[in-house]
Order: structure tokens, then sequence, then C-alpha cells
């Protein structure tokens, strides 16, 4: 039996926000030092996160914040 692909979701700014408790400046920040997954385009004035890259980066500080290698 073949598992299912994982379906790619995208979480929009509110959304990552939330989850990140950071500011909007502060994500568009490190998104431009290489510090944070990089926005997707989705249209001409619509852009979003891949949710896998946005809980990743989370999972990787706390992993750091605990001084294990994720």
């Amino acid at each position: 039996m073949q598992s299912q692909p994982t379906p790619i979701r995208f979480l929009r700014l509110p959304d990552v926000l939330s989850r990140t408790r950071l500011s909007r400046s502060q994500i568009y920040r490190l998104e431009a030092h290489g510090r944070f997954p990089q926005h997707v385009r989705l249209g001409d004035a619509v852009s979003a996160w891949v949710e896998s890259e946005v809980d990743q980066w989370c999972a990787d500080r706390i992993a750091a914040s605990r001084g294990v290698k994720a």
C-alpha cells in the first residue's frame, strides 16, 4: 500500500506571524538575509510561505536553543 504524499499547504502572512510570534518586519528582514524561508508568489499581489518550511524553521530554532543539532 502506498502512502499518500503530504499535500503542500501555504501560510499567508497573518498565519506566519501567529506561528512564529515575530513581527512583519522581522520576518522580511530574516528572509532577506537567508535566515527564514522565502515566500512564494501565488499571484500579482498574493504571496505565502510553505507551511512545512516554516514548521522546520521553528523546529530548528527550538533545537538550537536547546543545543541540539537538527
